[in-house]
């Protein structure tokens, strides 16, 4: 199922599927490591949904909900 990142619920793993927006944002995004193919688990989120904590190719990175609302996830089922 295809979500935005700042739809997951805490502890929701998926893979980036695509990074809207364009310019300075998306660039900040690609050189932190959110790129299409990566693992991403969210790990906490604030009672308002700004910041969140996500987890990313080995480290914790914090996002603004606008940034996180430009990651389109694709969010593995549970089993």
């Amino acid at each position: 199922m295809l979500k935005k990142l700042d739809r997951i619920e805490k502890g929701e793993t998926g893979l980036v599927r695509s990074v809207e927006g364009d310019g300075k944002v998306r660039r900040r995004l690609f050189d932190m490591g959110v790129t299409p193919g990566a693992k991403v688990t969210l790990r906490k989120k604030a009672p308002l949904g700004d910041p969140i904590e996500i987890t990313i190719r080995g480290y914790e990175l914090s996002l603004r909900k606008a940034e996180a609302e430009l990651v389109n996830i694709e969010v593995e089922d549970a089993k």
